[in-house]
């Protein structure tokens, strides 16, 4: 496959985009990008530094309270109870077909049941995005074109895709706001490669390939704290791209909206970073997750590699997925 592709990129991006495009390295037909850098003796490797057995829940809860608000495209969700006591009854006084239905179907027994739906975007709170997400210049990851997403969902690069094999593999801290010693990062002062490099020797880790990599800048902190849905945050620079992709990362989450700061660099473009990652390096991108329980565990003990466990639900066609992630050490 041609990896050379016309781009409207700023010209130092463009440079950046060509070294760590991943297109064609794992096959033409390929959609899961650097996941394939996790294989099975990753995984093993994984389950050997689990010692305590400690679980440490790092996704949201799904609710009306939660982080969204500052983009008219995604709200919070909206939770529905369709079956409760009011209906499930074969007394009910409810004159609907629904609830006729359900008292007929219960009747003759001491059962009563209730059901609810949930209606919300897949990226509503703690989510991976698929490499379907983020594109430019008409194509996507693998030079797999734009249009392959439509009305109907991603007939490529769904997230299905990751979901059908799992995402487990080691799962690497990094507390760039513990490293700078703020609570919450400056949202105009961006991580560059070098600091990623300097955190990671001050926590004493090595980062190795097929990684995951985490990232706590503090907002989600902030965000529990105050209740403030600013999503204005630091994060990677679209630099840290070339340290994603020399370091041989499997995908790398944050605890912000975005993992890269909401508003671009000066020479960098909206969701740079994005375009680097998902478009180009084939790299799946964690946003909105709760870091809070694991940093302080990590600063406790001082081990800030675990098994991570964090699959995507099997969405047909989805553009990115909820889940609740779990680190165990």
């Amino acid at each position: 496959m041609n990896s050379t592709v016309a781009t409207s990129l700023p010209t130092d991006m463009q440079a950046l985009a060509d070294k760590v495009r991943n297109w064609g390295r794992w096959g033409e037909d390929d959609e899961l990008g650097t996941l394939n850098l996790i294989d099975e003796q990753k995984v093993a490797q994984s389950a050997r530094l689990v010692r305590t057995g400690r679980v440490f829940s790092m996704g949201a809860d799904f609710d009306t309270s939660g982080p969204q608000g500052a983009f008219p495209t995604r709200t919070n969700p909206l939770h529905f109870v369709t079956v409760d006591a009011g209906c499930s009854a074969p007394e009910s006084a409810m004159q609907t077909a629904a609830a006729e239905f359900v008292a007929g179907f219960l009747q003759g027994g001491p059962a009563r049941y209730n059901d609810d739906y949930i209606v919300m975007p897949l990226q509503a709170s703690t989510q991976w995005d698929a490499l379907s997400h983020v594109y430019y210049d008409d194509a996507m990851y693998n030079g797999f074109p734009a249009t392959a997403v439509t009305a109907f969902g991603a007939a490529r690069l769904g997230i299905e895709k990751p979901g059908s094999q799992g995402v487990v593999s080691r799962g690497v801290l990094l507390d760039l706001a513990r490293h700078r010693g703020v609570d919450f990062l400056d949202p105009d002062q961006p991580i560059m490669p070098s600091e990623l490099d300097a955190c990671a020797a001050r926590q004493d880790v090595a980062i190795e390939s097929g990684d995951i990599v985490l990232i706590r800048t503090g907002w989600w902190d902030r965000f529990i704290g105050s209740g403030d849905r600013d999503m204005s945050s630091s994060g990677l620079s679209w630099r840290c791209a070339e340290w994603l992709h020399e370091n041989g990362i499997a995908a790398v989450a944050a605890d912000n909206v975005q993992v890269e700061p909401l508003f671009p660099e000066p020479d960098s473009i909206p969701l740079g970073l994005h375009c680097l990652a998902l478009r180009d390096m084939g790299m799946s991108l964690g946003e909105l997750w709760d870091l809070r329980a694991i940093a302080a565990d990590c600063a406790q003990d001082g081990v800030y590699d675990f098994q991570l466990i964090a699959p995507p639900i099997r969405f047909t066609g989805g553009i990115g997925s909820p889940l609740n992630p779990v680190a165990i050490k």
